[in-house]
């Protein structure tokens, strides 16, 4: 997996991941999944709807994840 996807969740980041850093992730994933660091316009569309996909999925994981240990929410 690519190396500069970091850890999201605490204690490896002491607060909440941002929209931000859980978009840059998301963008690092589908980069490194389709061997595209920019897609052919052609395929920017879909490219680009893939980045969303992978930043709601992690965001929803993100909400949903029990750490133990953790503070509730």
């Amino acid at each position: 997996m690519c190396r500069s996807i970091k850890t999201l969740r605490p204690p490896a980041l002491a607060d909440e991941a941002t929209e931000d850093e859980i978009r840059a992730a998301a963008l690092q994933y589908v980069r490194k999944v389709s061997g595209f660091r920019a897609p052919a316009a052609h395929n920017q569309e879909v490219f680009d709807r893939a980045v969303e996909a992978v930043a709601a999925a992690t965001a929803e994981l993100l909400e949903d994840l029990e750490v133990r240990g953790a503070r509730a929410r």
